[in-house]
């Protein structure tokens, strides 16, 4: 490493995964440790905060202890910690916000606060230079958004959610089907095996919106599912998923060209767990070649939480020179436009 490197380590804990990297002049990456919990909460059906929480604790200083050894770093190297300030659960954000503080305080490091969301976004710096005016779609768990960037760490929603999240729709769907947690992937899997043969509904709503509504659309393929169970009709499962993800994903594309259209944005990103459903991946793709606007999408490895993406939005805010004191806490609500 030379002097004038700049070595962020990120961690995130904002959900289930306990995670930590390093990060090298904000593009670079050196090292990547993610602790997944997915088997012990997979038999309650989703994330139990509890449970995580005391899977963070357990794992918390294991995952920087291994990011340390495999970027062949230590404390003294770096420039800052980053960590996610929020959103998500209160108990396993404090979990990373205090291993934050106690490193950075007992090695006299600068502390920079990261919005988990920003995390998603920034995970494409890793792959390839943002070019702005851009425009994010994140999509996943508990967030479905489009976000205008005109300049590093500028972010305003132009559209969200007004109901479930693309994410919640597809878990609460995949319950109904009783697929095992998480049920996206397994959802997604399915569609590719079946055919969009059940007309289900698009919500659109005004014609100038670019606000997203999943609920009806879950709601109707519960209804499917009883009426068709009632009447003793047999259903396919894959059909029935590939008519659900269908319906998502025309309301996503539409959405999002017409967005980047509107304004005149010189590249569009994907990120969020959503955007590793390769049904969405392939419709993105095709929708925008040719179309003059370049698409990027990260690998499947950064569509999920990470710490590299925490580090590489981390290296922004620390070359604009925000700090985080020993004050900072979890964040659960933390807005993005106000960050």
């Amino acid at each position: 490493m030379e002097q004038s490197d700049e070595l962020i380590l990120g961690i995130e804990t904002s959900c289930d995964e306990t995670a930590a990297a390093i990060v090298k002049n904000g593009t670079e990456l050196i090292a990547n440790v993610v602790s997944s919990q997915i088997e012990s909460h997979k038999r309650f059906g989703g994330v139990v905060p509890e449970i995580a929480s005391r899977h963070h604790v357990e794992q918390i200083t294991i995952v920087i202890e291994e990011a340390l050894r495999q970027g062949n770093v230590c404390f003294e190297d770096l420039s800052a910690i980053a960590v996610t300030e929020g959103p998500g659960l209160v108990g396993a954000l404090l979990i990373g916000v205090n291993a934050a503080k106690a490193i950075a305080l007992a090695h006299n490091l600068p502390l920079v606060a990261v919005h988990h969301i920003a995390g998603h976004i920034y995970a494409n710096r890793l792959e390839e230079p943002m070019e702005f005016p851009l425009l994010a779609l994140v999509v996943s768990g508990g967030h479905t958004e489009l976000i205008l960037m005109n300049e590093h760490g500028s972010f305003e929603i132009i559209g969200e959610t007004r109901d479930d999240a693309a994410g919640e729709a597809y878990d609460k769907v995949a319950r109904t089907l009783n697929l095992p947690y998480p049920g996206g992937p397994h959802i997604d899997k399915m569609a590719a095996e079946g055919e969009p043969t059940i007309d289900l509904p698009r919500a659109w709503l005004e014609a100038d919106s670019y606000d997203f509504s999943f609920s009806g659309l879950k709601s109707a393929v519960i209804n499917t599912l009883h009426n068709k169970k009632q009447r003793g009709e047999e259903i396919n499962p894959n059909d029935l998923a590939a008519s659900f993800q269908e319906s998502v994903i025309d309301v996503l594309v539409e959405k999002t060209y017409r967005a980047a259209e509107a304004y005149g944005v010189k590249q569009v990103v994907v990120a969020g767990g959503v955007a590793a459903n390769k049904g969405l991946r392939g419709r993105l793709q095709e929708k925008f070649d040719g179309s003059g606007i370049p698409l990027l999408i990260p690998p499947l490895w950064l569509c999920t939480d990470n710490a590299a993406m925490i580090a590489a939005a981390g290296s922004i805010e620390y070359q604009k020179g925000k700090r985080a004191t020993m004050k900072l806490n979890g964040n659960p609500g933390l807005d993005l436009e106000d960050f």
